[in-house]
């Protein structure tokens, strides 16, 4: 079974028009059978070691460089009660393509408590849909 393990960073290929300051001559962009969309990794149940689900990856955080910065998870709570947001870096989950099962995956070394421990993240201000 073949698989890949993808770098989150790549999905910034992906949002680089949204940031840019001023528009500049088009460039295009082969997309690797190793890459990942962001459509892929968004929406993925993130499971720990023991193969425990601990979250779901809800969204990327792109700095002004249009970079990576940081993945948003969703943690806790029970069919939407009491789901917090917390954020942390890219290298710290590793997503790949199951070619077996035909699936994205998502894993970190962490556990629940942890995540719930962790400083919540607010959608505020401009990031308030």
């Amino acid at each position: 079974m073949r698989q890949h393990v993808i770098a989150l960073a790549v999905t910034s290929l992906i949002a680089t028009p949204l940031l840019a300051q001023a528009p500049t001559a088009v460039k295009y962009v082969t997309v690797a059978p190793n890459d990942a969309l962001a459509s892929n990794i968004v929406g993925l149940d993130v499971y720990n070691a023991g193969n425990e689900n601990i979250g779901e990856i809800e969204d990327l955080v792109l700095d002004g460089s249009k970079n990576t910065k940081g993945v948003i998870l969703s943690v806790g709570g029970f069919l939407g009660l009491g789901t917090k947001y917390v954020v942390v870096e890219p290298a710290a989950v590793a997503v790949r393509y199951d070619q077996g099962g035909k699936e994205w995956k998502a894993t970190m070394n962490v556990t629940k408590d942890q995540l719930n421990a962790a400083p919540e993240y607010k959608y505020e201000g401009k990031f308030d849909d």
